[in-house]
């Protein structure tokens, strides 16, 4: 049974909300403070959709495993014996019981803790005791989840038929990730944070940078402020940091052009399935990394990178995910819904696998301004959330600069759009409330 289908009394009333959204506005309360959209979202999105859940540094090793919880839904991410990584359900096939309860570890295979069903890491079953002679165990392997990794990245699809355009979007991203060397990458540190609001108001508040400069002081240490600006909208008091921007830019280009690495902006956030953006920002000061004005903040660097300065490479990913590569290191960020009102904000730091903690980094230097940020971050998306479930609200709009706020959401409803306009009821309801 479909999570719609459990909540099918309000659909119409989601239908209409949907049919009447206005472009350039935030959403009415409803989408992020009610359970029945809560559970639609979880039907509609993040059972439709490739999620990032992992980058393969977790999983280095054969019977390496994490363990990925998307609400009601519980996925094991596996490295198996032929180093292949695998997904599957985390569900014994004997009588239901969540086989891996930790969120990470080493296996060498998957026993249920309740009756001993014994799997391989490929999640064939190997071990069912007390059964009659003709069971057929191959019937009763652990159910697969899709699963695909690109460069380094591992996502998953909770889908019978995931989004087709996961293979183009791949082939878009992967020469920029190419250079970082991801899957040969070790994590340094990895945090959960559990932030008091609806998973759309996580990414909402991550696809702009209006707050930036009132919020996040630390993380705009290494950033110019000139993103889409043109040379007729400097002034004069900005025309030093934006010559530093032209300098720095024209350094990043020539790098780029010597690694034969991809420089210009590709952006496709609503246009497709699987939206993504991906572009690369010169920094400021050192131009390497996050530390302060722009240092490094590990002396060994990713991959194939032969120097500091090769700026910053920012991935969005809909519905749940954004990175951030330096040439030092990589932040990797995954969004899992918990409740109307909860979302599990993970950031994971990647460093060359050679790099020596004590050494080449240490933690607090390494994790600073992500840390900072993430916290400031989570006491706006709090209080963003008090503000959606008062009565007062309505919907706001946005400005010039929060179109990819925009973009997010029109996929977001194009989404739950398409999702309910195959069922002959939800047409109806969908035409009546769009008054047509």
């Amino acid at each position: 049974m479909s999570l719609l289908t459990r909540t099918a009394a309000p659909v119409g009333d989601i239908a209409a909300m949907v049919a009447r959204r206005a472009v350039g506005y935030s959403l009415e309360s409803s989408f992020y403070a009610s359970q029945e959209v809560f559970d639609l979202d979880l039907d509609a999105i993040f059972s439709r959709h490739w999620l990032f859940c992992a980058a393969e540094a977790e999983l280095p090793e054969p019977g390496d495993y994490v363990t990925v919880d998307i609400g009601p839904y519980s996925v094991i991410v596996v490295r198996d014996d032929d180093e292949q990584v695998r997904a599957m359900r985390n569900v014994c096939r004997h009588r239901g019981a969540r086989i891996l309860q930790e969120r990470c570890g080493a296996v060498g295979n998957l026993v249920c803790p309740y009756h001993q069903w014994t799997y391989r890491t490929d999640g064939s079953l190997i071990f069912a005791e007390s059964q009659p002679p003709e069971f057929d165990r191959e019937r009763f392997g652990l159910k697969p989840v899709h699963v695909r990794t690109v460069a380094g990245l591992v996502f998953v699809c909770l889908a019978d038929e995931p989004p087709a355009d996961f293979d183009e979007v791949a082939q878009v991203i992967e020469p920029y990730l190419a250079p970082y060397r991801l899957q040969d990458a070790k994590v340094a540190h990895q945090t959960d944070l559990v932030e008091e609001g609806n998973w759309k108001l996580v990414m909402e508040n991550n696809r702009e940078c209006h707050h930036c400069d009132a919020s996040h002081p630390e993380l705009l240490t290494a950033y110019f402020p000139f993103h889409r600006y043109s040379e007729d909208d400097v002034t004069p008091r900005m025309r030093p940091a934006f010559e530093r921007y032209q300098a720095a830019s024209a350094h990043l280009d020539n790098v780029c052009s010597i690694l034969k690495a991809p420089r210009d902006v590709s952006r496709e956030l609503d246009s497709r399935p699987t939206g993504y953006m991906i572009m690369r920002l010169p920094l400021d000061g050192d131009g390497a990394s996050f530390g302060q004005d722009g240092a490094q903040v590990c002396r060994k660097l990713m991959g194939e990178i032969p120097e500091p300065r090769f700026g910053d490479l920012s991935l969005h990913l809909q519905p749940n995910s954004w990175f951030h590569l330096l040439s030092d290191h990589a932040v990797v960020f995954s969004t899992l819904p918990i409740a109307p009102g909860k979302t599990l904000v993970r950031t994971t730091w990647l460093v060359h696998a050679d790099a020596v903690e004590g050494v080449d980094y240490d933690i607090d230097t390494l994790t600073a301004v992500w840390r900072a940020t993430n916290d400031q971050d989570r006491a706006l998306v709090q209080r963003a959330q008090r503000g959606v479930s008062d009565p007062g609200y309505e919907p706001g709009p946005y400005g010039l600069i929060e179109d990819d706020v925009e973009a997010f959401i029109n996929w977001y409803i194009g989404r739950l759009r398409e999702h309910l306009i195959p069922h002959p009821d939800h047409l109806g309801l969908l035409t009546q409330a769009s008054g047509q």
